[in-house]
């Protein structure tokens, strides 16, 4: 009851934080602020050991051992263990773009997609290569980066065994047993199951032939197994 009064005695006021420009209109929300720049973790798991800032933190983490997940979508049912990753998928059967590059005005619908984005304007490459210092604008690129020096394969193929370090390199390997050619040359009609060897043969074969017309001046028909195929328009 007292904590209550206090709190209520305190709205309208601002509580500043000696360590940065934040204020909060209450005190305890100021506290709670302050471990952040402490470091302090009070709330620890009980299954884990692991810790956290705020009580609301250690709530939401506990439901990774629970597997429970309240939150659920009202258009396609799926289920999600916090809210703010509710809110994030309804964008996808929204369409809803709330993120917007202040430089070339592209849209996104996550805030962390956004952020990501600016990198390629502002040339920011805060993830480091503590091996070489090959530095990179993306966690993801970094992690698929570090495999050439672990030399971890962890992408494997269902039908020969052999092993990748980058799923985009399985997936490549996959249509050698699928017989898949979605690389279609424009000149000769060739198919090739990868683009670097179409690249490869277009240089090869073609590379004093007369340029091709532009890209508007064909059709793009979609034919069986996925395939590509041009058609010249008269």
């Amino acid at each position: 009851m007292a904590k209550e009064q206090i709190n209520k005695t305190s709205v309208g006021k601002r509580h500043k934080c000696p360590n940065c420009p934040k204020t909060f209109a209450y005190p305890s929300d100021l506290k709670q602020h302050k471990r952040f720049h402490t470091g302090e973790r009070p709330f620890k798991c009980q299954k884990c050991k692991k810790q956290f800032h705020t009580f609301g933190n250690l709530n939401v983490h506990l439901r990774t051992h629970s597997g429970e997940k309240p939150f659920k979508c009202a258009i396609c049912d799926k289920r999600f263990s916090q809210s703010s990753t509710l809110e994030k998928h309804s964008r996808i059967h929204s369409g809803e773009k709330p993120f917007k590059c202040g430089i070339c005005h592209k849209r996104f619908c996550q805030s962390g997609h956004l952020k990501r984005h600016s990198r390629v304007h502002s040339g920011e490459k805060p993830f480091k290569c503590t091996i070489c210092l090959r530095q990179f604008s993306e966690s993801s690129s970094l992690r698929k980066h570090s495999r050439t020096h672990s030399g971890e394969k962890p992408f494997k193929c269902a039908i020969c065994d052999k092993q990748f370090n980058q799923s985009g390199s399985l997936h490549a390997h996959s249509r050698t047993h699928s017989g898949e050619k979605p690389f279609k040359c424009l000149r000769c009609n060739k198919a090739f199951s990868q683009r670097i060897n179409l690249q490869r043969h277009s240089r090869r074969f073609h590379s004093k032939d007369e340029e091709l017309p532009p890209p508007e001046k064909y059709i793009k028909v979609v034919i069986v197994r996925h395939e590509t195929m041009f058609v010249r328009c008269r």
